[in-house]
C-alpha cells in the first residue's frame, strides 16, 4: 500500500483509506471488526469515522476493534453534523457542542487523543472565530492533533486559514471533499485551494454512491439495489426522471466501456481516478463486506495512462459535478433557497 504525504503536516497516510459511514449500519459489528483487522493487516493505516456514524455505533465498533492497534492508525472523526438523539443542540459547530461532542468520541473511541477531527459541515449561524477557537483549545489540551475540514469550499477554506493565522490557532491541516470521476467540482477551486495552503485531502465517495460499483449498466437501476432504495426515500441523486441522473445512466456505460478497452473494472477505473489528483492524499472506501474490501483494495497501487485520463475528461469534463445538487457535499443556502436571492 503506498503511503503519501498529508498536506505539509508530516503524517503519512495510505493512499487508500477506510471509511467508518457502514460500520455498524449496514455491516454489522462482527463484520465490521473484521474488515478493520483486514484493512490493517493489508497496509491502510488511515481510518475515518463520524460521531453521527450509524447513531454513534461507528465510533463504538471502531473503539472496541482497535484495541492494541490504536498505535498503528491515524484516526480521524468528525463533529458538527445532527446527532442520532436529535436534541438540537448538539449539531452545528458552537464551541458548546465540539468540546462536549469531542469528549464522548474519545469516550466512544477508546483512545486518549484524535489524529484528525473534521469539522463535518460548515455551520453559516457560528463565527468561524469562535469554533476554530475551540479547536484550538483541543489541540492545546492534547485532545487532538489536527484540525480539518470537511466539505467547505474554497472561500472558507481561504477564511479558516487567515482566521487561525490572525487570532494564531492551530490552523485546518486537512479537507475531506467529495471526489469522483462523476463529481470533479473540487478541481475547480477546492483542490488548488488546498494545495497552496499546504492542505492534505482526504476525499470521499470515490465510487459515487455505488454508482462507480459497476452494479449499473444499460440504462437501468437494478431492482433491489441502493439506487432503487434511495429513489423511493426521495434521494436525488437517483430520481429517474432527473436529467442528471440519465446522464449518468449513460456515462456508467462509457465508462465501463473505457475501463474494458484497458483491462479494467469501472470499480477500478474509479478507485484509481480517484488518487490521481496530485493534490489528493487519500481515498476513503466504505466497504459493507469483506468481499467488497477484496475487491476494492485490489485497485489500491493502479495507474491509469495519459491516454485514459484524456477519455475520462472528454466524457466528464474538469471541474464539473454531472449532478451538482446531489453530488456537491455541500449547497450554500443562498443558492438553495431561493428566498434568499430575492427581495422580500
Amino acid at each position: 500500500m503506498q503511503l503519501r504525504r498529508l498536506g505539509n503536516s508530516g503524517l503519512k497516510v495510505s493512499s487508500i483509506g477506510l471509511g467508518g459511514n457502514t460500520l455498524g449500519g449496514t455491516a454489522d459489528a462482527e463484520t465490521a471488526t473484521a474488515i478493520i483487522h483486514k484493512a490493517l493487516d493489508l497496509g491502510i493505516n488511515f481510518i475515518d469515522t463520524a460521531n453521527s456514524y450509524t447513531g454513534t455505533r461507528s465510533e463504538s465498533i471502531l473503539g472496541d476493534a482497535l484495541a492494541g492497534r490504536r498505535q498503528d492508525v491515524i484516526l480521524a472523526t468528525k463533529c458538527g453534523w445532527p446527532y442520532a438523539s436529535g436534541n438540537p443542540y448538539e449539531t452545528g459547530l458552537s464551541r458548546r457542542w465540539i468540546v462536549k461532542a469531542c469528549e464522548e468520541s474519545l469516550r466512544r473511541l477508546g483512545t486518549e487523543h484524535i489524529d484528525v477531527y473534521h469539522l463535518h459541515k460548515p455551520d453559516l449561524s457560528t463565527d468561524l472565530d469562535d469554533t476554530l477557537g475551540a479547536m484550538d483549545d483541543l489541540v492545546r489540551a492534547g485532545k487532538v492533533r489536527m484540525v480539518a475540514t470537511s466539505t467547505f469550499p474554497a472561500d472558507l477554506l481561504v477564511e479558516a486559514q487567515w482566521t487561525a493565522a490572525r487570532r494564531r490557532y492551530a490552523r485546518p491541516r486537512v479537507e475531506q471533499p467529495p471526489y469522483s470521476v462523476l463529481a470533479r467540482g473540487i478541481e475547480r477551486d477546492v483542490l488548488p485551494t488546498c494545495a497552496r495552503h499546504g492542505m492534505g485531502v482526504l476525499v470521499w465517495g470515490p465510487l459515487n454512491s455505488g454508482w462507480l460499483s459497476g452494479k449499473y449498466g444499460g440504462g437501468v437501476v437494478p431492482a433491489g439495489s441502493r439506487g432503487e432504495r434511495w429513489a423511493a426515500r426521495s434521494g436525488k441523486g437517483w430520481q429517474a426522471e432527473r436529467g442528471p441522473v440519465q446522464r449518468k445512466l449513460e456515462l456508467v456505460d462509457a465508462l465501463a466501456a473505457l475501463a474494458a478497452e484497458h483491462g479494467l473494472t469501472v470499480l477500478q477505473l474509479a478507485l484509481a481516478f480517484s488518487v490521481e489528483h496530485p493534490a489528493v492524499s487519500s481515498s476513503i472506501l466504505g466497504p459493507r463486506t469483506m468481499e467488497q474490501l477484496d475487491q476494492q483494495l485490489a485497485a489500491a497501487d493502479l495507474r491509469l495512462a495519459p491516454e485514459v485520463l484524456d477519455a475520462i475528461d472528454a466524457l466528464v469534463p474538469p471541474g464539473t459535478n454531472v449532478d451538482h445538487e446531489a453530488d456537491a457535499g455541500w449547497v450554500p443556502p443562498w443558492i438553495a433557497d431561493a428566498r434568499l436571492r430575492r427581495r422580500a
